[in-house]
């Protein structure tokens, strides 16, 4: 772990007491106000490259006119508090935080350092997917943190039903070692999943946060890196929330959608250029036509009832349909319907000659015969399959959903909401391509699609 620091002569004394026990610690604050301060209205930023980012970086706070038409949205003006709100309340905090020269900070009006006065905020409007990405500097032993899909109740704080993104001094926190550090420093999952190797820069410069959330997958970004990756309501989730602090709260990572949280624990956390962009599934099929479509083969594709289908054709050959845009990293849901036979597939980051098809599927196919299994056609076949007693989850003859997530070299496969296989090669990674459905060759085949969607994640990271 790389974690670069400004440090002062200053002396540090036992203070109150901080998340998990870990005691806080004081030191004199009107010198790192100046420096943090000046730090705010530089340029210098390491914040990740923007969606589509124009050549030179926007001022903070704004976004660019592609980020615009992305559908990117600022949920910070750099100027008022509009759009957030104390946690469970209606108004903002009229004490602790204040909007200093472009940041949204914490604790700017409190007389003691370690005494959080302002309590947490929380937007006043929810989301449930979306791609968050935020700037933070840190002053002296900091402590605070972001949190998603909020559930506000009361009596309860808010860490005890939304899960956290750590913001954190690192350095100060470790060279206290009053406790193991492990899944509490910045970008970890807080007190579930710890950081790999990263990048953090200490009191006085700015960083780059991100969290993106789609369906129950969570990541975690700092200054570029991805720092973790993990599923809600997955078995892991399951076991490792039982085994934390978080066990007596029954609804802790459960909400579909909430409020973006920012916590006040002490001391100052500078946050700017807090953005947003919705991730919403986009259709790729009109119901209507073929169009953004290219047929392969002799094989039969057409609409019917606002149903896409395929079947064989006289030559009883492969066939095969793909997307004329092409992508990377992505995420896919279709419905299928196996009316006949019912072999076929979803292959992704492909290219077709003829019918020749270049790529990977993610298997559909009668029971016994591993549907949402992942094959490498003209290549190594197999790479993994599902168990088999994840067969029981086919309905064959009546509507399924799929779902394909491919990021980077990871690859999982969804049938009707039960995880059929996960699968990390480099050679998957490398590709980019089409989307395409299948018709296996044979003859006798007939399948419904419907509800194609997907979410492009190709974003540079």
């Amino acid at each position: 772990m790389n974690i670069h620091t400004i440090h002062t002569d200053a002396a540090r004394r036992p203070g109150a007491v901080a998340k998990s026990g870990i005691p806080r610690l004081t030191s004199p604050f009107p010198w790192m106000l100046a420096v943090l301060l000046a730090a705010a209205c530089s340029d210098a930023s390491d914040g990740p490259p923007s969606a589509d980012a124009d050549a030179a970086d926007p001022p903070p706070n704004t976004l660019t006119e592609a980020e615009r038409a992305a559908g990117w949205r600022l949920l910070f003006d750099g100027e008022t508090t509009e759009g957030w709100r104390g946690y469970n309340r209606t108004e903002f905090p009229d004490t602790g935080w204040a909007v200093v020269d472009g940041a949204l900070v914490v604790g700017a009006t409190a007389t003691d350092p370690d005494v959080p006065i302002g309590g947490d905020i929380v937007t006043t409007e929810s989301f449930s997917d979306f791609d968050l990405r935020f700037e933070f500097m840190l002053a002296e032993v900091s402590n605070s943190g972001v949190f998603y899909r909020v559930i506000e109740e009361e009596g309860a704080a808010i860490w005890h039903n939304a899960p956290e993104y750590q913001v954190l001094d690192d350095t100060a926190y470790i060279e206290m070692g009053t406790m193991d550090m492990n899944t509490h420093l910045t970008g970890d999952n807080y007190d579930l999943h710890a950081s790999g190797e990263k990048t953090l820069h200490g009191p006085g410069e700015w960083n780059s946060g991100r969290i993106r959330i789609l369906g129950s997958v969570v990541e975690h970004w700092l200054n570029g890196t991805k720092t973790v990756e993990y599923e809600l309501g997955s078995p892991e989730w399951l076991e490792i929330v039982a085994a934390s602090k978080f066990a007596p709260f029954p609804r802790y990572g459960t909400a579909p959608s909430g409020p973006i949280g920012l916590q006040d624990h002490g001391r100052n956390v500078w946050y700017r250029n807090i953005r947003i962009l919705p991730l919403e599934p986009v259709s790729i099929f009109n119901g209507e036509n073929l169009d953004g479509w290219v047929v392969h083969g002799t094989e039969r594709w057409y609409v019917e009832d606002g149903e896409l289908v395929c079947e064989s054709g006289p030559d009883a050959q492969y066939g095969y349909l793909t997307t004329e845009r092409t992508y990377s990293d992505f995420d896919l849901w279709v419905e299928f319907k196996q009316e006949a036979d019912g072999n076929s597939g979803v292959f992704f980051r492909s290219s077709v000659e003829g019918t020749t098809v270049s790529g990977w599927q993610a298997e559909v196919a009668p029971p016994g015969m591993a549907t949402g299994g992942i094959y490498e056609s003209y290549g190594r076949g197999w790479l993994v399959q599902p168990s088999p007693e994840h067969d029981r989850m086919l309905r064959m003859g009546d509507w399924n959903t799929l779902r394909v997530r491919a990021v980077g070299d990871r690859v999982g496969t969804w049938l009707n909401g039960t995880l059929m296989v996960a699968l990390e090669d480099e050679k998957i990674g490398a590709a980019e391509g089409s989307i395409a459905l299948q018709i296996h060759d044979g003859g006798g085949i007939k399948v419904r699609w419907r509800n194609l969607r997907v979410v492009d994640l190709a974003d540079g990271g």
